[in-house]
């Protein structure tokens, strides 16, 4: 990704040293006494990110979102386990100006539940390059560590061309023993086909999003199969100026065969996204 090149000062400090190569006093005389240093231009330093502080990870999901990601929450009888439960476990970190998390695990009577949230602000120490702009960077390298697969149009796996054309009119079908032994030496050789994996909906695909805060991607990851419980993982990640936000929604059914709904997880995980979205005025 392309980074905006800071060219003013450099530009101004390139025209101070031509012209001091350049000119001098006609006369031979002594020059001014203007500091040298004074002369110079420096290059301006970037601007800081808009943040300077994280929200407390925990408590940025409402209990009712909790409710809506995390059925299992309402299950829970003991009122000393299921507060515990609402408030998550925080993220170890040593520096909550700068990375903050929370973890949210619960169990209900169809699926386990996992839910975790992350804020992670960035600070660039170069001198040259922005907050916005070092998030932005490390923004791009979370994009091409998803692998988000190129968009596929839906509709079209699993569809084979019409085999078998129409005998042409007015010729008689051929018949008798040589046509049936033509027919099964035809059908023998004839290539085995299965049906293709179903696409999911475009608006479902993994993908890049254009309505939550400067750039985002949506991510979701089925995952169990066989004899193993089926579940599903998805992922928004969102940059709002110098701040990342990374929350992951998964779900493991507790019957086998049972496989989570992508469009319920993805509508329940995107709301969240756009409440922490709000939550940042991003």
């Amino acid at each position: 990704m392309q980074r905006k090149a800071y060219v003013p000062g450099v530009a101004a400090l390139l025209a101070v040293l031509v012209a001091g190569c350049t000119s001098g006093p006609e006369d031979g005389g002594a020059t001014d006494n203007a500091n040298p240093g004074e002369a110079g231009a420096t290059t301006a330093a970037a601007q800081p990110g808009r943040y300077d502080a994280l929200p407390e990870a925990c408590g940025a999901v409402a209990r009712s979102t909790l409710d809506s990601l995390l059925p299992g929450l309402r299950e829970i009888t003991d009122e000393t386990r299921r507060e515990a439960a609402y408030a998550g476990q925080a993220t170890l970190t040593y520096d909550t100006d700068r990375k903050a998390g929370c973890r949210w695990k619960v169990e209900s009577a169809d699926a386990l539940d996992h839910l975790s949230v992350d804020f992670e602000r960035v600070v660039s120490y170069d001198a040259a390059v922005s907050d916005d702009n070092q998030a932005e960077e490390l923004f791009a390298r979370k994009v091409t560590a998803a692998d988000l697969p190129a968009p596929t149009a839906s509709g079209t796996a699993g569809e084979t061309p019409a085999t078998g054309a129409p005998t042409p009119s007015g010729t008689p079908a051929a018949t008798g023993p040589s046509s049936a032994v033509s027919s099964a030496s035809s059908a023998s050789s004839a290539p085995s086909t299965s049906p293709a994996p179903s696409v999911p909906p475009a608006d479902l695909q993994p993908r890049l999003l254009d309505d939550l805060g400067d750039e985002a991607f949506l991510d979701d990851v089925p995952g169990g199969s066989g004899s193993a419980a089926e579940q599903r993982t998805v992922t928004v990640a969102f940059r709002t100026s110098n701040v990342i936000v990374t929350l992951s929604y998964e779900e493991q059914a507790t019957t086998v065969g049972t496989v989570p709904d992508s469009k319920d997880m993805q509508d329940r995980a995107r709301k969240l996204a756009a409440q922490l979205a709000d939550s940042l005025g991003g």
